[in-house]
């Protein structure tokens, strides 16, 4: 216990937050089970989730101990053991409750473990020691130096991950990798014009349903390319704008291999009343629970939709509307605030450490988890389409809890260290 609290002396505040959002997700994970209709889906899982919470104490205070020597030493074996589970995921994997088709879990006898949530963390680590090899190499130390190429390496090594991911398929774990990216390339001090150039082309893939919406789009890129004419190689400019016409023209091809399900999540997150019995039900049910929770909620364990078992998913992907329901306006800001202030401390750490590899591993982070929480609390009111991605350290998952105090772990060393 002595070398758990001197780990918690290295950033009190950001440690203690994440300990109440933990503990608040058990609460409120116990709060999902008290159903007037009990169901075996959401029945004692807190006591899971308790003991995964455990793990993750223990894996923090272990991990905590590790030189960051040791941490940037092992970011490629990591990044290379991660992608070898994500292929063997897809081979062998089985999914998890109501995602029929998905296989994101490997089984080992009665014990279930999501290898995609040891990829993100790989990941962080293998991008970080390459952006930091980058920046530390003669003569590309400043925002000059670099070049709209210059994001191909990072590109190709979050990507490949990021196809496992989806050919799963689990479309809200692979927007994680997209954070990080973004996130990290950020950090890197990659001017802002070419971090729209690489996600242009999913620009290009929303707006080519529209001819007259894509015609107008790629006048503006043409415009754009044209004004960064004097930072661009002429194969620059001319492979964006192939690529975002490609990408325009096979958009249709593109939704005709999602699957059923995921066609209509896209459908209904524009008109969630197309289909409100089966698409639409989740974000139907998800905003009356939160409407009716008003300022100060139902109570704890109180909330009739929950209750009522009519919210699905309600204890992972839902468990903000829980959280809606049974405290209201005031419970969901609290929420919010403390994620605000981890990502706020995530920041000032990155910015007071002056080891390239470290304040890349605390931004890799940083990106992550504010895409989770951006995503599921954005899905849970509509404001983007419903896909599976749990809240960090409030939802219920094991693995992804342990995941995340493996990241925080991480974060509070790398940042001590240097």
């Amino acid at each position: 216990m002595r070398a758990l609290f001197s780990r918690w002396a290295l950033d009190s505040g950001f440690i203690l937050a994440l300990l109440a959002l933990s503990a608040f997700g058990v609460a409120m994970i116990y709060s999902t089970g008290q159903l007037n209709v009990p169901s075996p889906v959401v029945e004692g899982v807190w006591i899971r989730q308790l003991v995964w919470f455990a793990f993750g104490l223990t894996a923090f205070t272990i991990i905590s101990r590790i030189s960051s020597n040791w941490i940037e030493w092992a970011s490629v074996p990591a990044y290379v053991l991660a992608v070898v589970l994500l292929a063997v995921t897809l081979v062998v994997g089985t999914g998890r409750g109501t995602a029929a088709g998905v296989t994101s879990f490997l089984q080992f006898g009665g014990f279930q473990f999501q290898p995609a949530e040891v990829a993100k963390i790989a990941t962080i680590l293998a991008l970080a020691r390459l952006m930091a090899s980058r920046l530390e190499a003669p003569g590309h130390g400043s925002r000059r130096s670099w070049q709209l190429t210059d994001v191909i390496g990072p590109s190709a090594l979050v990507g490949l991950p990021l196809v496992l991911v989806l050919l799963q398929p689990d479309l809200g774990t692979a927007m994680a990798f997209v954070g990080i990216l973004m996130a990290v390339l950020f950090w890197s001090g990659i001017p802002l014009t070419y971090l729209f150039l690489l996600v242009s082309p999913a620009i290009a893939l929303v707006v080519s349903f529209n001819t007259w919406l894509f015609s107008a789009y790629m006048v503006a890129l043409i415009g754009l390319l044209y004004l960064r004419r004097s930072r661009l190689y002429t194969f620059e400019y001319v492979a964006v704008l192939v690529f975002n016409l490609a990408v325009g023209t096979v958009a249709r091809l593109l939704w005709d291999s999602l699957a059923p399900y995921q066609q209509n999540r896209v459908l209904v997150f524009l008109d969630p009343g197309l289909d409100p019995q089966q698409a639409g039900y989740h974000l139907v049910q998800s905003k009356v629970a939160i409407g009716s929770g008003g300022l100060t909620g139902k109570g704890f364990t109180l909330g009739t939709q929950k209750r009522f078992n009519f919210l699905p998913e309600q204890h992972t992907d839902f468990i903000f509307a829980v959280i809606g329901e049974e405290f209201g306006f005031v419970g969901t800001l609290l929420v919010l605030s403390g994620f605000s202030y981890v990502l706020f401390r995530l920041i000032r750490m990155a910015t007071g450490t002056g080891n390239h590899f470290a304040s890349f591993v605390l931004f890799g982070i940083f990106g992550a988890w504010i895409t989770h929480v951006f995503v599921n609390t954005g899905m849970t009111v509509g404001l983007v389409p419903v896909t599976g991605i749990p809240l960090p350290f409030i939802s219920y998952g094991g693995s992804f809890l342990l995941m995340c105090w493996v990241a925080a772990a991480l974060a509070v060393r790398v940042a001590r260290q240097n």
